[in-house]
């Protein structure tokens, strides 16, 4: 229920017209009422109709819309918002029709995206009979509880619940940690009045630092309190096993390996070599322990160096390169030299690559639009001073869903190239 208003400057409606999700702060002309982060609150035009309800946050996103059409935010509202999330991914093959998660070869993917779902704020990630949840906005994470008990509920191959939203919540005081483990089991009902940090006292004493999950058959090691994001990068599925449709016999060079997905992706493949470059050497230990646990025989070589500088080493060895870089522009404001950086990496693999070489590149900055992405690429590749045909525009896989109303979804893109 909600606890206070939003109301709108005048003319100010017209994102939530567009049933945008986030609201801005910019737009709102007074509260009234005390919202706390995290409250339910509802947005009302400056003539005082009611547009929408969502979570409440003292941020410049200062609410993200939960609901355009009046409706009680209760427990049945999310059961039928986490119903809708697990049916669409029955439709993809990832659940079956008894409720139980993964295949024979895949046993980790997205069960909720976020406005993707129209959850927004909320990420969940599924591995193996556990479910990393964690949250973009407090509202989402007060509701962990909630969320825990109607999983279990729906999901019977639930072992798990983990919490991962230290680094995603402006809040002190957030930990890492499990709301219900696998060594406690399925435990029954949470009580949904406690806070969560009452629910980890309850499985204290618990740790999981490794957990095994596959994908297209290749086994991961999970570490969910040290991993990236929920613990993998789930988003590159469908292009890790695309690069193995072309490596059969290729040499192949892994920028920004992280643990070895596109690795494993290669060899899976039929790779002659990978070599796999990283600057952390912790990241590149698990991904040798990787190739080792899948394709012991495999012709592999895991690289600690700055990836910008490897590239200036290397002549024309490599028939595929693989560009897989952090965020370069984490906003806006850093667009330009974002772009830059995206462009420097690109034109030495353009550079170095063999003739009739294939390049996978890709940005997962939110900021870069797929128009910028393809212009950084065009320019990186005149400056080279090489022929290029893009052959596939690329993006993240199909269980991170994108609302046509939230194009900020649409973070990762990429292209697959061919170098003349």
């Amino acid at each position: 229920m909600a606890t206070a208003k939003l109301i709108l400057h005048k003319g100010k409606e017209k994102s939530i017209f567009r049933r945008h999700p986030w609201l801005f702060s910019g737009a709102v002309a007074r509260t009234e009422g005390r919202p706390e982060d995290g409250d339910v609150v509802d947005v009302v035009s400056a003539d005082g109709q009611w547009l929408a309800c969502g979570h409440y946050q003292s941020d410049s996103i200062v609410c993200k819309i939960l609901s355009f059409e009046g409706c009680s935010i209760d427990d049945g509202f999310w059961r039928a918002r986490l119903s809708d999330a697990i049916s669409y991914r029955k439709t993809l093959g990832l659940i079956g029709v008894d409720g139980r998660c993964g295949t024979d070869d895949t046993t980790m993917f997205r069960l909720v995206n976020g406005e993707g779902d129209l959850m927004p704020g909320l990420i969940a990630d599924y591995y193996n009979g556990i479910v990393v949840l964690q949250a973009h906005s407090v509202g989402m994470h007060r509701l962990f509880p909630v969320f825990a008990n109607l999983l279990n509920e729906l999901l019977p191959d639930l072992k798990g619940v983990y919490d991962k939203s230290e680094a995603t919540l402006p809040i002190k005081g957030c930990e890492n940690g499990w709301i219900t483990s696998p060594s406690a089991g399925r435990t029954g009902d949470i009580n949904c009045q406690q806070p969560v940090s009452d629910h980890r006292s309850r499985v204290s004493g618990h740790t999981l630092d490794e957990w095994e999950a596959t994908e297209w058959g290749n086994r991961y090691i999970i570490n969910f309190a040290e991993g990236q994001k929920t613990g993998f990068f789930l988003d590159q599925r469908d292009n890790r096993r695309m690069v193995g449709q072309f490596a059969e016999g290729k040499r192949i060079l892994n920028c920004f390996g992280y643990t070895g997905g596109f690795t494993l992706g290669a060899l899976r493949g039929g790779a002659a070599q990978v070599d796999t470059v990283d600057i952390s050497k912790r990241a590149i230990e698990l991904c040798n322990r990787h190739v080792e646990m899948n394709f012991p025989q495999a012709s592999h070589r895991g690289i600690v160096a700055d990836v910008t500088k490897y590239l200036d080493t290397i002549d024309d060895q490599y028939d595929i390169i693989i560009l897989d870089p952090p965020a370069f522009a984490k906003n806006h404001r850093s667009l330009q030299n974002g772009l830059k950086g995206y462009r420097n990496i690109n034109q030495r693999a353009i550079e170095k690559i063999k003739p009739g070489g294939l390049l996978f590149t890709f940005s997962c900055s939110q900021a870069v639009s797929q128009a910028d992405f393809q212009t950084m690429a065009f320019t990186a590749a005149a400056t080279a001073k090489r022929n290029v045909r893009i052959i596939k525009h690329l993006q993240h896989a199909p269980d991170h869903p994108v609302s046509i109303y939230h194009p900020e979804g649409e973070y990762l893109k990429g292209l697959l190239l061919e170098v003349e």
